[in-house]
């Protein structure tokens, strides 16, 4: 299936390691030009040289997203060496009016299954991600007589090098163990296995698809979701 990314312009933020990088990668690979962020000044030098390499283009810039007026600057900057922006992946607000302007504008937030179901992460992070559902389902009503689409991704526990899975390998096995043990596969997601579906539902080729949250969580959640 071609998913029309050829051409296209997205921004994503956190795409340094993880299901960001992961996203940037799968983006690229796609032929669409990549701006993306990160907080460390040389996490940041170092993807983008790597992410570069095969031809694509791909911008990176350092900065904490807690920021609201970099993230402005960000976006207009990214806006302007794109030439547009037509897919935002978790910076919303302060891309709109470039969306505005796209013929396939699409916001991908990326929430979580602790949003949809206590776990051991009740509490703010669950509150957290489930408030952020709520928020995009709220973007997909409101912006979709402008042709902008919103959507959100809920990914189910996610092993990759340096996240937060392989520090709870090493100094919390108990609890390691046991949430290995609720995942029905045996396993937990890899990042690029999450990137290809918040790819796909950003693309142009999910054009009808707004206001839905997608698990991919591998039967990890059992709630039914209507």
């Amino acid at each position: 299936m071609d998913l029309g990314l050829q051409g296209r312009r997205a921004l994503v933020s956190g795409g340094t390691r993880g299901i960001g990088r992961a996203i940037v990668e799968t983006l690229a690979a796609e032929g669409a030009s990549v701006g993306f962020c990160a907080r460390t000044e040389s996490d940041v030098a170092d993807a983008a040289s790597a992410l570069s390499r095969n031809g694509s283009t791909v911008l990176g810039q350092a900065f904490d997203v807690a920021d609201g007026h970099a993230v402005q600057r960000w976006v207009a900057d990214s806006a302007d060496r794109l030439g547009g922006l037509d897919i935002v992946i978790a910076n919303v607000s302060a891309a709109v009016p470039q969306l505005e302007k796209s013929d396939a504008a699409s916001i991908v937030t990326i929430a979580s299954v602790s949003g949809r179901e206590i776990d051991f992460a009740a509490g703010p992070y669950g509150t957290f991600k489930a408030a952020l559902t709520h928020y995009t389902q709220g973007l997909a009503y409101q912006l979709a007589p402008k042709g902008i689409r919103a959507n959100s991704v809920s990914p189910g526990n996610t092993y990759f090098s340096g996240g937060v899975w392989e520090n709870i390998e090493q100094h919390n096995p108990e609890l390691f163990a046991h949430t290995m043990g609720l995942n029905p596969t045996g396993r937990m997601a890899r990042p690029e296995e999450i990137a290809r579906a918040v790819v796909f539902v950003a693309s142009p080729a999910a054009s009808f698809v707004s206001g839905t949250n997608l698990v991919v969580d591998g039967a990890l959640t059992r709630g039914v979701q209507f």
